[in-house]
This record gives structure tokens, sequence and C-alpha cells, in this order.
């Protein structure tokens, strides 16, 4: 199959490594098929209004190392749920995927390459099953995407959060004090763990494991009385204590997405601890710093490997389907196999097993006894 013209637009939340995807495509495209690339701005939002411009091959200079997205992105643009706010405060929903699909067939796309998570890639399949040649490319920093080993961002993102943990730790062990890091990830918890672990975090805590306070606080006394009068805890937002809740945002703004924003648990925790132990107790949340910024080479290779291989599938006129790594290789999965599926850490899972055994609580008592 000939390909003349593709279109790529990334949606959801930024990461590091989208820049190295737009560069991949777009040189692919131009170098091997001589096929003209179409560049959406705003995600899914370019094809609703239609705004949208043509990449050349100088218009990826310099954006290999580059953060964040040249196309822009928006993660409250679904065609299909469109929100809006009305005057009186109200939500009002649309299907506006119509107008998205007449852009597409205005634009003439022969490929329409979606970067994003698992919600970008669920509207990418809904647009292939209503006849839109779509490839996925995976994205995010939660690394939650079933069918492949790592999404490009997240790697990025456990190093910011690591080299976090790595400052918080100096710090606490000066004055004494626990100190709390509370990382993204929403419901699963690969970075908190990952990061954790290369942090040399004493605690680490996910929502797959609600976390009992009492294991928590036991493991800081426990500390403190072999000497060590400081810990060092990684928390994941998503996470949760047993028979709790997770902590929200209440923030206007969200209402648009549809989807509660997570954040705060690390000050509830903080709280919560205070009450227990004779330690003072700091909090950091760091928030959007894991999304910006120069992406890892794992990341930048990543995202080259993904975008050169996405155009391959087109040429051969494979759509409905997502690149992925199935290390070492890249391979292609059908989106229909993703839709809804949310990949979280098995809380009896070899990572887990293994911070474990090297003396990490993760909220929990274990079968063995643990180190201070």
């Amino acid at each position: 199959m000939r390909i003349k013209r593709v279109g790529i637009l990334t949606g959801g939340g930024d990461c590091s490594g989208l820049n190295a995807v737009i560069r991949a495509v777009t040189r692919a495209a131009i170098i091997c098929h001589g096929a003209e690339v179409i560049g959406i701005e705003e995600g899914f939002e370019g094809l609703v209004f239609n705004r949208t411009r043509r990449l050349t091959i100088k218009d990826t200079r310099d954006i290999l190392t580059l953060g964040g997205t040249i196309l822009g992105t928006t993660n409250k643009g679904n065609p299909f749920e469109w929100r809006e706010q009305n005057e009186d405060g109200t939500i009002s929903v649309h299907d506006y995927s119509g107008k998205a699909m007449q852009t597409i067939a205005d634009l003439g796309l022969d490929a329409l390459l979606v970067v994003g998570g698992e919600g970008t890639l669920e509207i990418g399949y809904r647009f292939f099953m209503k006849g839109v040649p779509v490839i996925g490319i995976p994205k995010t920093i939660d690394n939650d995407l079933d069918k492949t080993d790592y999404t490009f961002g997240f790697q990025t993102a456990v190093q910011v959060a690591s080299d976090a943990l790595d400052r918080l730790a100096t710090t606490g062990r000066s004055h004494q004090r626990v100190m709390i890091l509370e990382v993204m990830g929403r419901n699963a918890g690969w970075i908190a763990l990952e990061a954790g672990i290369a942090g040399g975090a004493h605690i680490i805590l996910i929502p797959e494991i609600p976390y009992d306070l009492d294991s928590v606080v036991g493991k800081i006394r426990a500390r403190a009385e072999g000497g060590s009068h400081y810990s060092v805890i990684m928390v994941a937002e998503g996470a949760r204590e047993i028979g709790g809740d997770v902590v929200t945002q209440e923030l206007a703004s969200t209402r648009l997405q549809g989807v509660p924003q997570l954040g705060g648990v690390g000050f509830y925790l903080a709280s919560r601890i205070k009450k227990m132990i004779d330690l003072e107790v700091r909090c950091t949340v760091l928030g959007h710093i894991q999304r910006g910024g120069s992406p890892t080479a794992f990341d930048r290779v990543l995202g080259t490997r993904l975008g050169s291989h996405a155009i391959d599938a087109a040429a051969q006129g494979r759509f409905g389907v997502m690149v992925a790594l199935t290390t070492p290789d890249i391979t292609l999965v059908p989106l229909s196999e993703l839709a809804g599926v949310v990949r979280q850490v098995p809380a009896d899972s070899q990572l887990v097993k293994c911070a474990e055994s090297i003396g990490i609580n993760m909220g929990r008592d274990i079968p063995f006894s643990q180190p201070t």
C-alpha cells in the first residue's frame, strides 16, 4: 500500500518523548515513502475544529531532546463525548465525532497515528470502528497500558522521581525527619515502585496494595530504634489506606474531563503519621515535574522506534493496531484488546517481592522479618 498523506496527533497528558515520536514519524514517512505528514494540533480538538499544519523534516529538527509536544495536547477533548460547561455551571455532553470525521475526510488521510494512553487509544479505536485507518502509539508516564512492556515517557518519569528521592533523603537524614514524596500514576503504582526501589525508599505505597498505617509507622519506629532517625516514603497518588478512599482534589476544571483529579494522599499520610510518632514529617508533591523536560536515552530510542514502526505498519495497510514493545522487538497488537484495560502492578509480582525482600515496607505485613 502506498501512503501519500499521514496524520498524527498527541492526546492526553504530555510526557517526555512525544517529540521523538513526531520526529520519527515525519522523517520515516517522508524519507521512506515520500508521504506528506499532517500534524493535528491539540489532540482530537484539532480534528473537531480543523486545526492542522503540515510537518516537514525541517520542522522536526532539534526536537528529539525537547520535552512536551510541538503539536500540543489536551485531555478534555473526546469527540464522542464532548463536554462543555454552560453559563449556569451545568455540563452538556455532545457527539462531535461527525465533525472530526469530516476533517479526516477533507485531509484525505491514508493513516491517522494516535499517540496517547489508554483513554486516547480507546477514542482512536472508536474512530477505527467507524472506518478511519488508525494506528496507536503507546504513551503514558504511568506505564499502565496493556500489551506493551513499556510506554515511552515512563522511564524519564522514573528517573525524575528517583532523583527527587535522592535529594529528599539527604534532608531527611540531616534533620531526622520522615520525608514523603508523592508521585503520579493514577490507579497504577509503576512509577512509585520502580522509582522507590531506585531511590532507596524505605516505604513504598501503591494503589494495588491498600496500606496498613500501623505497618507503615511500625517500619518508621523500627528504623528509629535501630539508630536511623529518618525515613523516606514514596507514595503513589492513587494509594489508599485499608478501608479508605482515594484522595482527590475537587477542582472545577476536572468536571470537563469527567474523571476525578487525584492528589493529596502525601499530605493526608503526613497528617496521620504525625499523630503517631515523635518525628517531624514533611511532604513533597512532585506533580507535573515528572512530565516535563528532556527524555532519557531509553525514551528517545523507544519513541523513535515506535514512530518508525507505525509508518511501516501504515505502509503495509495494518490498521486498528498499536505498535508495542515486546522486548527486544516492536510488534503490533489489536486496539480491540486494549479498550478499557488498565495494567496495574500485580500485588504478588517479582518487583513487589524484590522490594520486600530487601526490607522495603509496602504497607503490609510479610511472613519474614524486615531489616531496618
